[in-house]
């Protein structure tokens, strides 16, 4: 059996095939494009392939080489505040990328079993009432990225109902963990954290809103929810991926601050600060636990040890 891993240098990529290589016999193909460094996975059975997911002839090629069972398509842009200076790059990312794949799999006419990533920003816009978020909740999406991985969502379904393609998507909340970009909140600051540690810079650390309440769930949580979803999900369904419990971002930074070795200040950086923010967004995620068992179980405070740990290891 074999898996195609789309975005495989990715947070989430690297994160996925280090679970698929721990927890599965698959051989894996990963996708790399051709501008990314190559990802350490030190097995005879991860092949990474260097494509720019935008080329439809290159994706129908390679689908068609591998022919893979499983499909989980990583790769894209994922960050918000991007979305709004560059809005259709990130549509061309995000979604012809999908689409070619799509019609690679229906000209290999392959039964491949495809995980559809969508986001928790789909929901935008949320109201109180509307607390936890469950499948049903209405889509409102408040930023060209919301929209984009709104797009691929609706796609999954109609080509799943227009075409028969083995589709299941998700719709993960936030996850963070080791090896995340450092635009990410719990990444920047962690970051911060280790400089300051390290003498790199003064001890200021600096933030936006710190009252938003998130979703926050650990991204080896979140990639063993895929895994789980992709096997035992219902085709054409939905499913929401997140903890089911909403932390401040003000809880983030006190249990980050905890950890220093140095004493730190804060201070608040205009500039990460954003024009409007959803006051909390907590996810519903019992529809996948009922269809799976999965349950979110790194705890926060052991995601934030690896993720400073992490930057610890790199500014040294």
């Amino acid at each position: 059996m074999r898996a195609f891993v789309t975005g495989s240098a990715g947070f989430v990529g690297r994160h996925l095939i280090n679970y698929l290589l721990a927890e599965t016999d698959l051989e894996i193909v990963g996708t790399i494009y051709r501008r990314h460094p190559q990802p350490p996975f030190h097995s005879p059975r991860v092949h990474l392939e260097q494509l720019d997911l935008r080329d439809e002839a290159a994706v129908a090629e390679i689908i068609a080489r591998w022919s893979p069972d499983f499909i989980f398509h990583l790769a894209g842009q994922s960050y918000v505040p991007v979305s709004w200076q560059h809005p259709w790059p990130t549509f061309d990312q995000n979604v012809h990328t999908q689409i070619n794949l799509f019609r690679a799999v229906m000209a290999a006419k392959l039964p491949a079993r495809m995980l559809v990533v969508g986001s928790g920003e789909e929901y935008g816009a949320i109201h109180p009432e509307d607390l936890p978020i469950h499948e049903e909740t209405p889509l409102r999406p408040v930023s060209p990225y919301a929209v984009s991985k709104v797009a691929q969502d609706l796609l999954g379904w109609q080509y799943h109902r227009s075409h028969g393609l083995q589709t299941i998507r998700v719709r993960p909340f936030n996850h963070i963990g080791p090896g995340q970009n450092e635009i990410f909140v719990a990444s920047s600051f962690a970051k911060q954290v280790a400089m300051i540690e390290a003498g790199l810079q003064e001890p200021v650390l600096r933030h936006g809103n710190l009252e938003a309440k998130r979703d926050f769930t650990d991204v080896r949580d979140t990639v063993r929810a895929y895994w789980m979803i992709l096997n035992q999900g219902t085709v054409g369904d939905v499913y929401n991926v997140g903890s089911g419990r909403a932390v401040s971002i003000q809880q983030l930074l006190d249990l980050l601050l905890e950890m220093s070795k140095v004493p730190i200040r804060t201070e608040i950086d205009p500039e990460r600060m954003r024009p409007s923010d959803i006051p909390s967004i907590v996810c519903d995620p019992r529809k996948l636990q009922q269809a799976t068992g999965w349950r979110a179980e790194i705890p926060l405070e052991q995601t934030l040890a690896d993720i400073l740990n992490d930057w610890r290891q790199k500014i040294q």
